[in-house]
């Protein structure tokens, strides 16, 4: 059997601090949670997650968004967005098209089929998420939102501090 490391951490809890347990945790739901979100998304509509999320970045901004500012917002390098939207262009989900203001700069944008594709999608992906939380009251809902921007907040001061 296969242990993940949180399990393997609370087997021999004298060997890691809370802290570190505490990370193993959330590394362990999120990665459960990102694995089930994948292998539906690739189930029900043959996508895959990263081609979601860049769907989705688009959805918010209907008159397009250059791949710099896309790559931005995903957090990953333009090498990975140029890919990603290479395919979703030669599925007729995407338009691409040079910049008004600076002709070296591509934006992209859905089409209308992308948009209604992409629109399917994210209800279905509503669903899911609320299932997969579904055994959290809205009081523990609102309580791990509450810890997690503060845990996020901690993060972001560490990494402040680290850079400073």
């Amino acid at each position: 059997m296969i242990l993940d490391s949180e399990t393997k951490a609370v087997e021999l809890p004298e060997h890691h601090g809370d802290e570190l347990r505490l990370w193993l945790r959330l590394l362990t739901c999120t990665t459960l949670i990102e694995g089930e979100v994948r292998s539906r998304l690739r189930e029900r509509f043959d996508v895959t997650l990263p081609r979601f999320d860049l769907m989705a970045q688009l959805d918010k901004v209907p008159e397009g968004m250059t791949l710099s500012d896309v790559s931005k917002r995903m957090m990953v390098s333009n090498g990975n967005v140029t890919g990603l939207v290479e395919r979703l262009v030669e599925s007729g989900h995407l338009d691409r098209r040079t910049s008004e203001a600076d002709r070296r700069v591509q934006v992209i944008r859905l089409t209308k089929a992308g948009r209604a594709e992409f629109r399917k999608m994210a209800t279905e992906h509503e669903l899911w998420i609320a299932d997969i939380f579904g055994d959290l009251t809205p009081k523990d809902v609102r309580e791990l939102m509450r810890l997690l921007a503060k845990t996020k907040a901690s993060a972001q001061k560490s990494a402040k501090a680290r850079t400073a």
